[in-house]
């Protein structure tokens, strides 16, 4: 389910793992070009997030070059953890003197990215696609190196993940929960992981209130008392504060959900912040819960897709975890049926315009939905089929926010890349 360490937004981060794969074929010549071709997503959600190791630095040529200068390919999604000021500061004189140059191509579906790096005597590419981390093509001077680590270690995770999709895909919602009884000591170890890298966020995001400071603001409501600080408002100032450190760029890994970071930050800290606040039989329950949570995002993203319209932090992490919210509370099947329904009902229309630091905002409000959507099922309340989009069963909901990222909603990803766009070059 692709639960594994980010550092950064992951958008930016395939990008340098691109850039760095095919700059690790190259010797030690001065590097002179590098050239990107991307898909529409990947362009939108790597346009304005501030880059780990970057001081605030923002921008796909920027993640492009950090990972030629410095990026490890081999540390996948972490590539960038060996930037320093150094790196920093060569990627920057490359960038003013030389320039990257990036294509976008408009009508590309799916993850996909290929990069070019020359030194004016060799010339190496790289294709990221279909996952952030899948590295399927590297070339030398336009010949294919068939035999490469990097390729035959990602060409197992494509597969496999792409098995795990289909397969999530066809299960009911009561056999998704039946899994739980299947986690042993080792997996309880790795989803305690997952909640230490994304609470380290959270404290640094409260600590010290970078990018907008959405969670350490709500938090300083509460101590004047403008805000309560109940149940609801507790899930919203940890994630969004999570939000607020890794959207700046804060050097610090991220525990990913779908292959996303912030689905991950969604996925994990609001069932953390919920335990403070209800009785249950222990950590492992909440480990347990955070289980859930990841598997039922991976089963939303693997309707949606990968990248879309739709705001995945909200629908898909948020449907995440407001079930296993339910589970911690004692919630039935039925019960987290209802939840998920209720969250899909309120967030189905939250749009994706791209990572930034606003995106706090988003994850507030899909923590705070997760627990009211929780709190509304185990009381009775539960969106009808007659309502909208939502179908008689959580299973045919969740098939029909798919239809409606997937079909329904291309024009308005088109729309939202070309004002971003336009505002980019306007700004340049």
């Amino acid at each position: 389910m692709e639960v594994a360490p980010a550092l950064g937004c992951t958008e930016p981060a395939a990008v340098a793992l691109s850039t760095s794969a095919a700059a690790s074929l190259l010797g030690d010549k001065e590097i002179i070009s590098i050239e990107l071709w991307l898909d529409p997503n990947i362009y939108k959600n790597g346009i304005a997030v501030s880059i780990p190791g970057a001081q605030g630095g923002t921008g796909i040529d920027l993640a492009a070059a950090l990972g030629v200068f410095g990026g490890n390919p081999a540390l996948k999604l972490e590539v960038l953890e060996p930037v320093d000021d150094e790196v920093l500061e060569r990627a920057r004189k490359f960038i003013r003197e030389r320039g990257v140059t990036v294509h976008l191509l408009h009508d590309r579906p799916g993850i996909y990215i290929r990069s070019k790096v020359s030194n004016g005597t060799d010339e190496a590419e790289a294709v990221v696609e279909e996952l952030h981390d899948n590295i399927t093509s590297l070339k030398l001077n336009g010949k294919n190196i068939d035999d490469h680590e990097l390729i035959t270690r990602t060409e197992k995770n494509q597969n496999s993940v792409n098995r795990l999709e289909k397969w999530l895909s066809e299960q009911s919602l009561e056999r998704l929960v039946r899994l739980l009884d299947d986690l042993d000591g080792d997996d309880i170890a790795f989803l305690h992981e997952g909640v230490d890298y994304n609470m380290r966020l959270a404290e640094y995001g409260l600590e010290r209130a970078p990018g907008l400071g959405v969670g350490a603001a709500l938090e300083q409501l509460s101590h004047e008392g403008v805000l309560c600080k109940d149940i609801m408002l507790a899930a919203r100032i940890l994630t969004s504060a999570a939000a607020d450190a890794r959207m700046s760029g804060v050097h610090l890994p991220a525990m990913s959900s779908a292959g996303s970071g912030n689905h991950g930050l969604t996925a994990i800290l609001p069932i953390w912040a919920v335990r403070d606040y209800i009785t249950y039989g222990g950590e492992d329950v909440v480990l347990k819960a955070i289980a859930l949570s990841h598997v039922i995002t991976a089963y939303v993203k693997a309707h949606t897709g990968r990248l879309s319209a739709i705001c995945g932090c909200s629908v898909a992490a948020g449907a995440g975890a407001t079930a296993g919210i339910t589970y911690l509370m004692g919630g039935t099947v039925r019960h987290i049926a209802g939840a998920i329904k209720n969250l899909i009902e309120d967030l189905a229309g939250v749009i994706c315009d791209g990572a930034k630091a606003g995106c706090a905002l988003k994850l507030a409000t899909a923590a705070g939905t997760a627990v009211q959507s929780a709190l509304f099922s185990l009381r009775g309340i539960d969106v009808k089929a007659t309502d909208g989009i939502i179908g008689e069963t959580p299973e045919q909901t969740m098939k029909n926010v798919g239809e409606l990222s997937t079909q329904g909603m291309i024009g308005t990803d088109r729309t939202i890349l070309n004002i971003m766009v336009k505002k980019h070059f306007e700004k340049v």
